[in-house]
């Protein structure tokens, strides 16, 4: 099986993290993807709790048959990092190829990462396109993704939020009603 793990603190998800798994799905061939919800990230500090964040994106997943929410940085202790995502996918699933999909600006800092520069011996990296970030110029070997370009960030949908401003079709239907229901952002 090949199969995806698409990392993020998805803080809020959005119609761009589902277009570009849905690329790199399609690109790549794979079987599953995974959207593993960072609990801790070392280099950011999301705003919405993890088990929030998480909530959206089983919510935002739920309909595409192979995307699924997992937990795999939530239930591990500590900071989140890949290296040590990667190591436990390769555990639970000897026998997949996989495949790590994030943004390209992500990867730009992987030197900074922990063991960073063994991450592309565990999984395949691949470097999803994002608007002002280049998809060269990677220390480590990525397989880079071009995927429509889609205006969206997290960043944006939180202070459109914060402003009282609408975010639909902006986030799939049912992670807005979750912002409203529970507040998040404002």
């Amino acid at each position: 099986m090949r199969l995806g793990l698409f990392g993020g603190s998805f803080d809020p998800i959005h119609l761009g993290h589902l277009i570009a798994a849905s690329e790199a799905a399609s690109a790549l061939n794979l079987d599953r993807v995974l959207f593993v919800v960072a609990a801790r990230p070392p280099h950011k500090t999301p705003v919405a709790p993890p088990e929030a964040r998480y909530e959206m994106v089983l919510l935002a997943t739920a309909e595409e048959r192979r995307f699924f929410a997992s937990r795999l940085e939530l239930d591990r202790p500590g900071p989140s990092y890949t290296v040590d995502t990667l190591l436990e996918a390769r555990r639970l699933f000897p026998e997949d190829e996989l495949f790590f999909i994030t943004g390209a600006d992500a990867y730009r800092d992987i030197l900074t990462w922990k063991e960073g520069h063994r991450l592309h011996e565990l999984a395949t990296l691949v470097a999803v396109a994002r608007p002002g970030y280049a998809l060269g110029g990677v220390p480590v070997p990525v397989v880079p993704l071009p995927v429509p370009e889609v205006g969206i960030s997290s960043t944006e949908i939180r202070r459109r939020i914060a402003e009282g401003r609408s975010v639909r079709h902006w986030v799939p239907r049912p992670v807005e009603v979750y912002l409203e229901k529970h507040g998040l952002y404002r």
